[in-house]
């Protein structure tokens, strides 16, 4: 006579397994399109540094011109 308690642990162990590799799976997709949006989001950031140090150095010529008008 089969033990039910172990064809019973047997079918949840299966389950178990079959929802670990979705979830592995899942989780390389996501990985994968995290990598995606860091490579997007360093193009921005360049764009984003060099927009700040454009307005810096218009902010440092306006001042100066200010101050030879000043003068």
């Amino acid at each position: 006579m089969e033990n039910p308690h172990a064809e019973r642990q047997a079918v949840l162990l299966e389950r178990i397994v079959k929802n670990t590799d979705k979830c592995v799976e899942m989780i390389g997709e996501l990985n994968h399109c995290i990598e995606e949006i860091s490579r997007a989001s360093s193009d921005v950031k360049t764009a984003a540094a060099l927009a700040t140090k454009y307005r810096k150095n218009v902010q440092y010529n306006l001042e100066a011109t200010r101050v030879q008008k000043a003068i």
